[in-house]
């Protein structure tokens, strides 16, 4: 879960289309990456996106939303990560500046600007940008892993309830734990069982699809958030299955040799037009996952769709 040395997002609001245009140009002959949009609301959107830009060069005067009302909303955000704003306007009153920092806004620039200013700006954005994301990044991964840590991976799930409510679609979670992983440490060393730990992350995140999310759930324990439709609900059993083998077909290369591993998956899914908390749906899940246990492990174990208890079981080996 590398995050350096990727290119840094831009998202250019304005909308005047020759100022975009010349912005984005300027922007990409620097090594940026420009996202262009036309209004606040647009916007927005683009930046409540998972993986989204982390600059923003914004004009005060819009239709829709302008600058200084999108600001407010970025700074009031609880969605949008850490982005650095550079508010662009032909208001040169000393009242402005004031108003937009108090807004929102990181810096203040005047129409028409000088390019070679706006780069120095956008460097010294870029840099406190970096910086947040890195002590984000820390904040919420699992220092071992790189994956989402306990928090972060039970509030995805809780976004994606929310977000699957709103959308009438569904959201699938899977909880994944290693078969006789105290063993492991207990026979060669807690160095050894890190190395397994770091092994069976990277084959998990491997075998997910592209918008599934991974996370240490605790101790040798994972979760997986799973994005579903209609359409797309076997799909469950297919992921949970994948990562049952992705784990334990080869054996975990460590410093102490080959070490055959294997996991125990269980899985639930939520159901169209029912209220579905955080706590309940991961009970279920860890339900399954204990079935996936007393049944002789190194399997999954998924309840059918509309029944609620168990032995309505899905069985997957």
């Amino acid at each position: 879960m590398d995050i350096s040395n990727q290119t840094t997002k831009a998202l250019i609001v304005d909308d005047d289309q020759t100022c975009r245009a010349l912005i984005k140009a300027l922007l990409a002959r620097w090594g940026y990456e420009a996202i262009t949009c036309s209004n606040g609301v647009e916007a927005l959107q683009i930046l409540e996106q998972r993986d989204g830009p982390q600059l923003v060069i914004l004009d005060w005067k819009m239709p829709e939303m302008d600058g200084i009302e999108l600001s407010r909303k970025i700074l009031e955000s609880t969605t949008i990560s850490f982005t650095y704003t550079i508010m662009l306007t032909s208001m040169k009153r000393k009242s402005a500046m004031a108003e937009a920092i108090e807004a929102g806004a990181d810096d203040f620039l005047i129409k028409p600007f000088d390019p070679s200013e706006l780069q120095v700006r956008l460097r010294a954005g870029k840099r406190i940008a970096e910086l947040q994301k890195k002590l984000r990044f820390r904040a919420t991964h699992d220092s071992l892993t790189g994956l989402w840590n306990h928090e972060s991976i039970t509030n995805c799930l809780y976004q994606e309830i929310v977000r699957a409510a709103r959308e009438s679609t569904l959201v699938g979670v899977l909880l994944a734990d290693l078969d006789h992983f105290k063993q492991v440490n207990d026979t060669y060393g807690h160095l050894v069982g890190d190395q397994v730990l770091q092994q069976t992350a990277e084959r998990m995140h491997s075998v997910v699809r592209p918008y599934d999310v991974v996370g240490r759930y605790g101790g040798e324990e994972f979760m997986i958030v799973l994005p579903m439709n209609k359409s797309s609900a076997s799909d469950l059993s297919t992921v949970a299955e994948r990562v049952r083998r992705g784990v334990g077909n080869i054996p975990v290369r460590t410093s102490a040799g080959e070490i055959p591993i294997t996991a125990s998956v269980g899985g639930v899914l939520t159901q169209l037009g029912e209220h579905t908390d955080v706590n309940s749906l991961i009970q279920q899940a860890d339900a399954a996952l204990y079935q996936a246990k007393r049944s002789g492990r190194d399997r999954v174990e998924i309840p059918h769709q509309g029944h609620g208890e168990f032995p309505h079981i899905c069985v997957l080996t």
